[in-house]
């Protein structure tokens, strides 16, 4: 801040924003930790899951109309469940009363307000949407969920909206300076990217990968494996909500390339390798290393490589790799049509994988519309920020935010034909049903 002629004085408000579904339970009375956080993609509740899909009826199902979600690992309920069944530390505070449970914003604000010294314990909706505890059509706890697993007297943060003061900072350089804003990371890249209108997407490409539609004020549950979630809600006005499709894995197989197989030493080289070649030579690369997200949901799904011949080398399996999030991307955005009845004529990302101009143009190639990149690409955290300064005054309306960010979009068009588009997809679903099953079959 020294740098730019700034300092705390100059800030007006702060925003969070964060991991959403990861979860942390922690002492009310010490304000301490029971237990390391359980992050969003940590599969060790499987065995949970399926006890719960077995129980109910419905299956996958049992409360998607209460929360938009289907029974998975990837939500928080589960998680906390599993922490109660496996920590004796954390079902003994929960007996005694000590037992506080939160999201990584709620632990944040928490901390930053002064912990145990009288720090606010809140989620905002867009978080607490995706704990598969809150009721997305009144924005409230649901007690028909918390029944549902057990949970009746587990102490939840209190529901607040994703644009309002929460509380100052308690101490250091930047005490007294509001918290204002807080948003899920995905939703977050949405308020950055100015999807406030029903019909605006937008996809971030990071560890995993998170397309959300704006369907406006209304939440749709979905009928094609997608998640439906509160996509923002500013002060005391009506929330609007997202269908969303998730990807697991997106720049966390580069990393896999990098750190498990030691082939490249950075994702530039990926890229770099990736347009060595103008295809993969045949091949597909399903990154299903902890099963599927959206919209196929099947958790017995692991990494598979279709189509390798003796011609392979490493950059094809560079260029499947850039490839494999992109169709991905591609059978989300088929869902969100289908339910939208509204085909998406561009794409807005951001995210570091958008940093690579071929895999963007992969993109544009595979779904066969504009892909559109702003010059400054941190969105998860210009959402934040929005969100507190509407709270606080910066901005009086979202007319005002027209200009933010606007200057150095680059726009990536389609290249090919639609023939050879829907030639390349199909081999991707071969390839995707060829890696179902394979958990079963390691452990059976």
């Amino acid at each position: 801040m020294d740098i730019l002629g700034l300092s705390a004085a100059d800030i007006a408000s702060i925003g969070v924003t964060n991991q959403r579904e990861t979860t942390l339970v922690w002492d009310r009375l010490t304000g301490e930790p029971l237990y390391p956080a359980i992050l969003w993609s940590d599969s060790r509740t499987a065995d949970t899951v399926q006890k719960y899909i077995d129980a109910s009826d419905k299956g996958t199902d049992a409360l998607r109309h209460i929360t938009g979600l289907p029974l998975a690992a990837y939500f928080s309920a589960m998680k906390i469940r599993w922490l109660l069944d496996n920590v004796p530390e954390v079902m003994e505070a929960k007996e005694q009363g000590r037992l506080q449970y939160g999201t990584l914003d709620t632990w944040l604000i928490y901390n930053l307000t002064g912990g145990r010294d009288n720090g606010v314990v809140v989620t905002d909706v867009t978080n607490a949407s995706r704990t598969m505890l809150m009721d997305i059509h009144t924005l409230q706890w649901s007690d028909e969920c918390l029944h549902f697993f057990g949970l009746e007297d587990l102490q939840l943060p209190k529901l607040v909206s994703s644009s309002r003061i929460y509380g100052n900072i308690s101490s250091g350089s930047l005490a007294g300076i509001p918290i204002a804003g807080c948003l899920g990371d995905q939703q977050a890249a949405m308020v950055g990217q100015k999807c406030f209108n029903k019909g605006d997407a937008k996809n971030t490409y990071g560890t995993g990968c998170f397309m959300l539609f704006n369907t406006g004020d209304k939440p749709i549950v979905s009928q094609h494996g997608l998640l439906s979630t509160v996509a923002f809600q500013f002060g005391d006005q009506p929330a609007s909500y997202a269908l969303e499709g998730s990807v697991a894995v997106a720049g966390s197989s580069i990393n896999w390339l990098r750190d498990n197989l030691g082939v490249i030493n950075s994702p530039a080289q990926l890229n770099e390798l990736a347009g060595k070649v103008d295809d993969t030579g045949g091949v597909y690369f399903v990154t299903a290393f902890n099963g599927l997200f959206a919209p196929y949901w099947r958790d017995d799904a692991r990494g598979t490589i279709c189509g390798l011949t003796q011609y392979t080398n490493i950059s094809h399996l560079a260029r499947a790799t850039l490839e494999a999030v992109c169709y991905q991307s591609r059978a989300i955005l088929e869902a969100m049509d289908r339910e939208s009845n509204t085909p998406l004529r561009s794409l807005k990302v951001d995210g570091g994988i958008s940093n690579s101009d071929l895999c963007m143009q992969i993109q544009a190639d595979v779904l066969g519309i504009n892909v559109e990149r702003p010059s400054m690409r941190e969105m998860t955290a210009l959402g934040a920020a929005i969100a507190a300064g509407l709270a606080t005054g910066v901005w009086e309306s979202l007319e005002d935010l027209k200009d933010v960010n606007q200057e150095g979009v680059s726009v990536f068009e389609p290249k090919i034909d639609e023939k050879k588009r829907e030639r390349m997809f199909h081999g991707w679903q071969e390839a995707v049903t060829r890696s179902f099953g394979w958990s079963k079959l390691a452990s059976a």
